[in-house]
């Protein structure tokens, strides 16, 4: 029976690539802290608990030990990468988008912010002065290549599901558990950034196994085939708690209350071009992601995350400081004189409405 060690194994996507290698019929190890685990996990699956984080204590739980296929999506991946040379004979690892120069740097392009979708040549972060994070994420999968030739990288987007830590979603699900009615978001929410369902990230690494030619020596971007808004996220969560939130959209440098949702300091979009993951390993959503996302919301609803995961968001729920802020930008609105255009902008001549008919103004 072909052997496999994932290291990690117990977040968002861990039980989706465990149980799908066991589909596969693999003998499987999880290597990871053993601070969590999770039911989804069976109890043939061995487990190897240390510090992915630590290399002497790394190396020493593995030992001389070797395996068909490795799965790294956890630790520091220079160090795992050198961890199983020679240990593996083939070595699969993910990773992210912020080896893309303006990721992480929307300054750092031009014009300002990525441009989108985003393939994987498109260039990357030149230094660590431009964007630190951006360059160690790329130093660390030029690492992989140089030590495993044939190995097959992926490029996460930001993860949700069940076990995500830190839920780009808990923002919204609490307010809604705390009875709030207003939800502030910048330029009415109409920002995209890619995400990824976790049982659909988890596929697209296992492909790499199904398909482990091609796969050889690849890095690939991962995603949901469809973008949702951050205005469409907002909706679908609402829609699976049966509750309500009316939008109070302002400007992003005034929506200060909607940072830890937006999660960067400017609103330009992250989308990822899935080209070569559909066409050279055959990807397609497994889940669809409204579906996902409503899932998410329940799950949160009856597990909330607590004080670690909202200090990870950095959201401080102030609801009164909230407060004041819809009630200064309304006021503000209100106060503003009518412009009074000689003759108001229309929208085109041609194509501005159902049917594209030329619709009827003082033009």
């Amino acid at each position: 029976m072909a052997t496999a060690l994932v290291v990690g194994g117990t977040g968002p996507t861990g039980h989706f690539v465990v149980n799908g290698l066991i589909a596969r019929g693999f003998e499987v190890a999880i290597l990871h802290t053993g601070r969590h685990e999770v039911d989804e996990i069976p109890d043939s699956v061995e487990h190897i608990h240390t510090n992915p984080f630590a290399i002497d204590e790394l190396n020493a739980a593995i030992a001389d030990r070797t395996w068909d296929l490795v799965i790294a999506t956890y630790g520091r991946l220079r160090a795992t990468a050198a961890a199983f040379v020679g240990k593996t004979g083939k070595f699969i690892s993910v990773g992210g988008g912020p080896a893309y120069r303006g990721y992480m740097n929307a300054d750092a392009t031009y014009p300002t912010g990525m441009l989108v979708p985003v393939p994987e040549e498109a260039p990357k972060t030149r230094s660590e002065e431009e964007d630190g994070k951006g360059y160690r994420v790329l130093r660390s999968e030029e690492v992989v290549f140089d030590l495993h030739p044939d190995a097959s990288h992926f490029r996460y987007p930001y993860i949700y599901g069940k076990y995500q830590v830190v839920p780009r979603e808990w923002p919204v699900v609490r307010r809604i558990l705390d009875g709030r009615k207003e939800l502030v978001l910048p330029d009415g929410g109409h920002y995209l950034n890619h995400h990824g369902a976790a049982a659909n990230m988890a596929h697209a690494v296992l492909l790499a196994v199904d398909h482990a030619g091609p796969a050889a020596g690849q890095i690939y971007n991962c995603g949901d085939e469809r973008v949702l808004s951050l205005a469409q996220v907002v909706q679908v969560l609402c829609d699976a708690l049966e509750a309500k939130l009316e939008v109070v959209s302002m400007p992003y440098e005034l929506a200060v209350s909607a940072r830890p949702m937006v999660g960067q300091p400017w609103t330009s979009h992250r989308v990822f071009d899935l080209s070569k993951i559909k066409t050279q390993l055959g990807y397609k959503d497994i889940v669809d992601p409204v579906e996902a996302l409503k899932t998410v919301a329940v799950w949160l609803r009856d597990n909330p995350i607590g004080e670690r995961g909202e200090r990870g968001l950095q959201d401080p729920f102030d609801y009164a400081a909230e407060d004041r802020l819809i009630a200064n930008w309304r006021t503000a609105v209100a106060s503003m004189s009518d412009p009074a255009f000689d003759r108001l902008p229309g929208f085109t001549g041609s194509y501005s409405g159902p049917g594209g008919s030329v619709r009827k103004s003082e033009w």
